[in-house]
């Protein structure tokens, strides 16, 4: 999930009978071509360290982010440009978890623009599109790289949150055959999401929490984009493709190894009717959940689907809601 200009996304999505598809692509888009990249550079893993303390008497534990530009934190500053920020969801969770009895330290693993298949398969990530703090794994992929460290910290681990599968499908919205792109593009992501998550939970062992991520129905913000003839019905098929496509494709893998799924598309608000409408300024009157994606993401002010600061907000306060008292 990187600028604007690097998403593999039509600024106007197809018309029928492609609809779904394009929705799928650009809705899943988070940060389609700021890929992963290799380099020589040796890399070395910090070696297993004493559990410190903090001031409450809460061991310090590690919390392991993996992911796409969500969980790097990438956040546009013009139509054009952007970067990875401490603004994402991996950056404010910590203290929020605070109350809940957690101590954690990030380590942030996540690459803009990584796909199921990079992440497990790709050594590297450029700089640019690690996250803030992170350190680099230039002879590992994003997934060996995060299972070493878990492994290298035995009873460390506190936390592993995941967020991939968005740019798995971006290419689909200009394929010849766009419904049978998606469709081989969903089974991929269950294969590929098998693997990384099977090896987590081998790393981590049965105990760790593992949290997966979707991502904000953005392709709402349609609703208000002007010179789209149907650009209402496209916003209502997003909601469509997300409920009965990608959400349970996602949620399928992360509870067959004991993880939790968090369904962030429902919880921003993209399940409510249509009807339901408030005022936003400069829109008037719209439904609540476009709303909702306007004032959570960019996608309705430069069509791209990065969250603003409360949009991230708004999943870290998820996931920590995810997760038990200790």
């Amino acid at each position: 999930m990187t600028a604007l200009r690097h998403l593999r996304l039509p600024r106007r999505p197809r018309l029928a009978p492609v609809l779904l598809t394009a929705v799928l692509a650009a809705t899943l888009a988070a940060c389609s071509s700021s890929s992963s990249s290799s380099s020589t550079t040796a890399t070395t893993s910090a070696p297993a360290t004493t559990s410190t303390t903090s001031a409450l008497g809460v061991s310090t534990q590690y919390y392991v982010s993996l992911g796409d530009s969500y969980a790097a934190g990438y956040q546009p500053t013009s139509a054009t440009a952007g970067h990875t920020t401490t603004n994402g969801y991996a950056y404010q969770l910590p203290p929020l978890l605070v109350p809940k009895g957690y101590n954690l330290e990030l380590k942030n693993f996540g690459c803009a623009g990584a796909t199921t298949k990079s992440i497990i398969a790709t050594v590297g990530c450029k700089a640019a599109n690690l996250g803030p703090g992170a350190t680099p794994y230039p002879t590992q992929t994003q997934a060996a790289a995060a299972e070493k460290f878990i492994t290298d910290h035995p009873g460390q681990i506190g936390l592993i949150t995941v967020s991939i599968s968005g740019n798995d499908v971006t290419a689909c919205a200009q394929a010849a055959n766009p419904i049978s792109c998606v469709g081989a593009a969903v089974t991929t992501i269950q294969t590929n999401l098998g693997v990384l998550l099977t090896g987590l939970r081998s790393a981590a062992g049965p105990s760790v929490p593992i949290v997966g991520l979707t991502y904000p129905d953005v392709l709402l913000g349609a609703y208000v984009n002007p010179g789209t003839a149907s650009s209402k019905a496209i916003a209502s098929e997003s909601v469509t493709a997300f409920q009965l496509l990608i959400n349970p494709a996602l949620k399928k893998q992360y509870t067959a190894v004991g993880a939790t799924f968090v369904d962030v598309t429902q919880a921003t608000g993209a399940y409510l009717p249509f009807s339901q409408t408030t005022t936003l300024v400069p829109y008037g009157t719209i439904p609540q959940s476009v709303a909702n994606v306007c004032q959570l993401t960019f996608y309705c002010q430069w069509q791209n689907i990065h969250p603003r600061t409360s949009g991230y907000t708004a999943i870290a306060n998820q996931i920590a809601a995810s997760l038990p008292q200790k």
